[in-house]
Parts: C-alpha cells; sequence; structure tokens
C-alpha cells in the first residue's frame, strides 16, 4: 500500500523526544495536510518541544490518553484521520525495573485500546513504534525482522506485547499495519533521563558521569532526525503486515560514547563512575536495517560523531530548556500557552 496521496495524519506521543520530531518534520514536509497531535503529557511529554508550530492552523494538539479507546475513537471519526502513527509508551527501562505497571497500562493497554479505536473508525493504516530491544541481546552479527523477539526486561516486554497485538490485528481483521523497530536515538530535545542526555549535562556541570558495570555494552546508535525520516518512509510506502527494523551500523561502547561526550564538554574523564550493572542489562543490540534500505531507499544521513558534537552544541546553547526539564518547571509552559487546548475537543 501506498499512501502518498493527502491524507489526515494523528500522531500519538507527538509531545516526546521522537514523536515531536516526527511532527515537526511531517508539518515541514506536507504543511498542507493536517495533523492531529495526541499526547497524555506525563513526566516526558513537554509543549515546549512543539514552539516552532505556534500558530500553525494544521497543528492540532489535544491532550488526551491512547488508553481512553472511546476518545481516541471521537477524535479519529471527527478529524476523517487516514493514518496513524504510535510514538506513545512508557520508555525508560530503569523506571520499567522499578515498576512495570504503567508499561503494561500505557504500552500493551494503550495500543490495543488504540487499535481497536482505528479499526472501528476505519483507519486506513496504522504505523506502531517499536524498538530493537523485543530482540534481546545477541553476541555477534545483527538482527534482521525474522529474528524471534526475545525481550528481557519489563520495557522491552511491554513493547513486545504491543507488536504482537499489532500483529494479531494485521492478520486477524485485516488492519494495514507496520512496525518499526529502531536502535538507541540521540538528539536534540532528549529527556535527561536517557545516556546521551544525562552525560551531557552532568559533564557541564562537572558532576559525576554515572556508567553501568563495566560499560562495555554495545548499542546501534541512531540520530532522531533519522530514525522519524525512516518512519515517514513506512508510513507512506511500507508494505502492510511487515516489519522494519531501522538502524544506521554504527555500533559504539557506552563507555566510548561517555568519554566522547566528556571530550566534547571540555571536561576530565576522572568525572566517570562506574555503578553497579542494572538487572538484566543487555549485553549488545545491533539491527540489519537493509529491507528498510533496499526496498524503500531510506539511508541515515546524521554521521555519529558529527551528529554527537551537533547535539553536545545544542544542549549548551539551550540550557533554559535543559533546566527547565530538570527543575520541573516546563510544566508551566502548558497552562500558560495550551490552557484552552489541554481537553479532547
Amino acid at each position: 500500500m501506498s499512501l502518498a496521496g493527502r491524507m489526515n495524519l494523528l500522531v500519538t506521543g507527538g509531545a516526546g523526544f521522537i514523536g515531536s520530531t516526527y511532527v515537526r518534520l511531517a508539518r515541514r514536509l506536507r504543511p498542507d495536510e493536517p495533523l492531529v497531535n495526541v499526547d497524555a503529557l506525563t513526566y516526558a511529554g513537554n509543549l515546549e518541544d512543539l514552539r516552532d508550530l505556534e500558530g500553525d492552523a494544521g497543528h492540532l494538539f489535544v491532550r488526551g490518553d491512547i488508553r481512553d479507546g472511546a476518545a481516541m475513537r471521537e477524535l479519529m471519526q471527527r478529524h476523517a484521520i487516514d493514518a496513524v502513527v504510535n510514538f506513545a509508551a512508557e520508555s525508560h527501562v530503569d523506571r520499567s525495573i522499578m515498576s512495570a505497571d504503567s508499561f503494561l497500562d500505557t504500552n500493551v493497554g494503550g495500543t490495543l485500546r488504540l487499535l481497536e479505536a482505528a479499526r472501528a473508525a476505519g483507519v486506513r493504516r496504522f504505523v506502531q513504534v517499536s524498538t530493537d530491544e523485543v530482540y534481546g541481546p545477541l553476541a555477534a552479527g545483527a538482527f534482521d525482522e525474522t529474528s524471534p523477539i526475545a525481550p528481557r526486561n519489563p520495557y522491552a516486554a511491554s513493547k513486545a506485547a504491543a507488536d504482537l497485538f499489532v500483529t494479531a490485528f494485521h492478520h486477524t481483521h485485516g488492519m494495514d499495519t507496520v512496525i518499526a523497530r529502531c536502535s538507541n536515538n540521540y538528539g536534540p530535545y532528549q529527556f535527561p533521563e536517557k545516556l546521551i542526555p544525562l552525560m551531557i549535562l552532568n559533564a557541564f556541570d562537572g558532576a559525576p558521569l554515572p556508567v553501568y558495570g563495566d560499560g562495555l555494552q554495545v548499542r546501534d546508535w541512531i540520530h532522531v532526525d533519522d530514525h522519524c525520516a525512516a518512519i515517514d518512509a513506512i508510513l507512506r510506502a511500507g508494505v502492510a503486515g511487515e516489519i522494519y527494523n531501522v538502524g544506521a551500523g554504527d555500533q559504539r561502547r557506552n563507555l566510548d560514547v561517555v568519554r566522547a561526550i566528556v571530550r566534547l564538554a571540555g571536561r576530565n574523564e576522572s568525572l566517570i563512575r562506574h555503578v553497579a550493572d542494572r538487572p538484566g542489562h543487555d549485553r549488545r543490540y545491533a539491527v540489519n536495517a537493509d529491507k528498510i534500505r533496499d526496498r524503500l531507499g531510506w539511508r541515515p544521513r546524521r554521521v555519529f560523531d558529527e551528529a554527537l558534537a551537533e547535539t553536545v552544541a545544542w544542549y549548551r546553547g539551550n540550557r533554559a530548556w535543559t533546566e527547565g526539564v530538570r527543575s520541573g518547571t516546563y510544566r508551566e509552559y502548558y497552562a500558560r500557552q495550551y490552557a484552552a487546548r489541554l481537553a479532547l475537543p
């Protein structure tokens, strides 16, 4: 299926790091097509990330929860939604280890409610934004889309379960669904609980840089702009029922990433502190992205070393944003700018 023509798009989780990046991309690419942006505005949702879209009549922000299936169905029907891109998720592994309830509720239950709403509303395409963590760890090589899923932490388990529901709705109900499984993202506006922004901000402050275990865990890093370009290619040209791995093929050890950040921040590696390893910490992830490259023509454009330097520079130049997130004052922006629009219309 191709969605090359005009369409009405619903993006969930569109005030989060990756979701807001995608929303800004979609508005640049197709300013004449309406986009409804739904986010529950939990701790990681930040409306300041959407400042560029103030005054954009084609972008409608709605505070809503994907677990509210009736509200989601009403929204889809009211705005004649053609396609849904689901970024909405609890996404931090450490939080899932402390308590998995919200991950089950949002990532599994919320995705199920959203699928049911999309099916009832006659939505033409449903794109599920997943993660490479559903595959679990591997010693060598890279996962392709036929690799079995074997999640080993509660977050990954919740995303794997959501993927299975998406696939089940395709096979059982004939829904046009597509799944994207991406590797680790980085870039501007990332919430500071994640590795790269946490290390950047701590390094700026001269604070300790906590590294789990020996720091030799390997991840495939991709800039958020490249991920969002891949999502858009999947939305427009992906094949119904298919899974597409998204990765830049740029594998780095966590410790090496932290050391690079230290250098870019002008600090000394004496700030690095090795701490007790995370329970069930997967040693290595890597995905084979040949399918999306060969079939959809997508290619990553950002080179890690250059893009990491740009990311460090962005956080250095946007300390008001980072301090607002750290202190919690970013939530005041909701009341100042969106007080009249925080409920479902």
